[in-house]
């Protein structure tokens, strides 16, 4: 939890940290599964039925490589799948 709390600073920092708002449907997600020092990218909701969503972090990247960039950190920081998808309204 320490790594996750430093991503969370370093967000705050760096002026991405955001909060609430709507999210697009889920097969505009991409999600990120860390396996070893790889990180897996696959395009839509493939998250199993036995996970869940335990929390949410909502950022401002200014694109979706920056996004996910910031996803591989989570998913290794936890170990567990990290969905990324963008704010409804956004570009």
């Amino acid at each position: 939890m320490r790594e996750v709390e430093a991503i969370g600073r370093e967000l705050r920092d760096a002026g991405c940290w955001v909060f609430g708002d709507g999210l697009h449907a889920p097969e505009t997600a991409t999600v990120l599964r860390a396996t070893g020092d790889d990180v897996l990218v696959t395009d839509g909701p493939f998250v199993e039925g036995k996970e869940y969503l335990g929390g949410v972090t909502i950022i401002r990247a200014p694109d979706l490589d920056a996004a996910l960039d910031w996803g591989r950190r989570y998913a290794r920081a936890t170990t567990l799948p990290i969905e990324v998808r963008p704010f409804q309204g956004e570009g």
